[in-house]
């Protein structure tokens, strides 16, 4: 049987834009909710031996885990709507499908500008400070701080819109405050547990 290829493309599009943002937002949980609690209890030799080895590592996979969950998430849906139709952004937001998944692209596109452009550029500062035994830039690092806690508010919702797409064929502006509220309400039910678990008993 032969298969169309732009349903193969589509596909292969599909395949890596999970498995790289599986990679992305699994770091960024791992960062929020377990690196940041770990950390804040180090002393400060500790920190020069552990920072140096481990940040570099996860950032790397972190920050490449985005960008191509960007680009690959642009990529379906310029060739569902200009290469494998004709239908173009008319076409795209008339449905629920192009309803959500605007809402998560939306979301996404802030995520990766704060990996770009504002995490990782300030973190690479922090690893060379830690390592030479300095203090870090207190206002860079609760810079990148912020912009890494916006990064895991928005991935919630944005995660529901990325399966609503195609599983939830309702929208409306509604439907995507609720969403959005209760994303962020589960992310800061989180942010509470987090320095909280993990203990043996």
């Amino acid at each position: 049987m032969m298969m169309d290829s732009g349903i193969l493309i589509q596909m292969i599009f599909r395949w890596l834009h999970f498995v790289f943002g599986i990679l992305w937002i699994g770091h960024l949980y791992f960062f929020n909710f377990v690196n940041a609690t770990f950390q804040s209890r180090l002393d400060a030799p500790t920190k020069q031996k552990v920072v140096p080895e481990l940040m570099p590592r996860a950032l790397w996979w972190f920050r490449w885990g985005a960008m191509v969950t960007f680009l690959t998430g642009y990529l379906m849906i310029y060739w569902r709507y200009w290469v494998s139709s004709d239908a173009g952004m008319t076409g795209f937001m008339a449905s629920s499908y192009g309803q959500w998944i605007s809402l998560g692209a939306t979301f996404g596109t802030i995520m990766w500008f704060n990996v770009w452009f504002v995490i990782w550029p300030i973190q690479k500062g922090v690893i060379k400070a830690v390592a030479a035994g300095e203090k870090p830039d207190a206002a860079k690092v609760e810079r990148a701080r912020k912009a890494s806690k916006l990064n895991t508010f928005l991935s919630i919702p944005l995660l529901f819109s990325m399966g609503a797409a195609s599983h939830f064929p309702v929208s409306g502006w509604l439907w995507q405050v609720i969403v959005v509220a209760l994303g962020f309400l589960i992310a800061q039910t989180f942010y509470k547990l987090a320095p909280k678990v993990g203990k043996l008993n």
